[in-house]
């Protein structure tokens, strides 16, 4: 069974974000970028899924700028097999990476999609969604447990009111949940080997995907800041402001 992994290369979640002045979106000027940390746990599972034996093939896929072939280089360090990357400098909305991703997949005809459910720069929770859609396969979105098996795979996904287990055929596409696994550190070794896995540099427009922007950025705004508390002498005083604000 092939495994198709897609990651995003984004800012890393440790570097506190930065408006541009003109409040046109985030800056990126200087900042340390590394993998979708959702991604992450999408390619670990992906490995584990090849380690039982469930697997034979791992391709990772990330669509991006050139240096998004670090973080595909670090896909195959923690054990993807081979790597693609549809290169564009456009900041593509979700609708238009699932169409490249689409593509992609008409070509490499895997049996599993297995991605991250939402990238932390965005935070549309989208991608995966849409691209089964587009596809017409089935999905299991927020998986935090996955076994593959018999052409079926049964995963375990949370929702608002607990847990949730369901079987899809596949193919399908799996989308990943932050309890799914923790993901391996790469070894030296390891990362080594990932420099001489294939990588493979595909450039947008040869797909033929329509990714015309379908949204209209506004405004990126910072949220606004804290402001200071109050010492309060006594109990009462606590209880008699918090009636004062409406919360008692």
């Amino acid at each position: 069974m092939k495994v198709l992994v897609p990651v995003k290369r984004v800012i890393d979640y440790n570097v506190k974000a930065r408006v541009k002045a003109d409040q046109t979106g985030v800056d990126l000027a200087n900042v340390k970028m590394s993998m979708n940390p959702f991604c992450e746990i999408a390619v670990e599972e992906a490995v584990r899924l090849k380690e039982k034996g469930a697997a034979t093939e791992i391709v990772a896929v990330s669509v991006g700028p050139q240096q998004a072939q670090e973080t595909l280089r670090t896909a195959l360090a923690m054990g993807a097999d081979r790597a693609i990357l549809v290169q564009t400098d456009q900041d593509l909305e979700p609708l238009a990476v699932a169409k490249v991703l689409k593509a992609i997949i008409a070509e490499e005809n895997p049996e599993l999609v297995m991605m991250g459910k939402q990238a932390i720069d965005g935070d549309n929770n989208a991608v995966g969604q849409m691209l089964s859609a587009l596809l017409d396969w089935p999905q299991a979105t927020f998986a935090s447990a996955i076994t593959v098996g018999g052409g079926k795979a049964t995963v375990t996904r949370e929702v608002d009111g607990g847990l949730q287990t369901i079987d899809v055929s596949l193919p399908a596409v799996v989308t990943a949940d932050l309890r799914l696994n923790e993901p391996r550190y790469a070894s030296l070794p390891n990362i080594m080997k990932a420099k001489k896995k294939p990588l493979d540099v595909k450039e947008l427009g040869s797909l033929g995907v329509d990714t015309a922007p379908r949204l209209k950025v506004v405004k990126v705004s910072e949220p606004p800041k804290r402001t200071a508390g109050i010492k309060v002498e006594t109990a009462a005083d606590l209880v008699s402001n918090l009636k004062t604000a409406g919360v008692l």
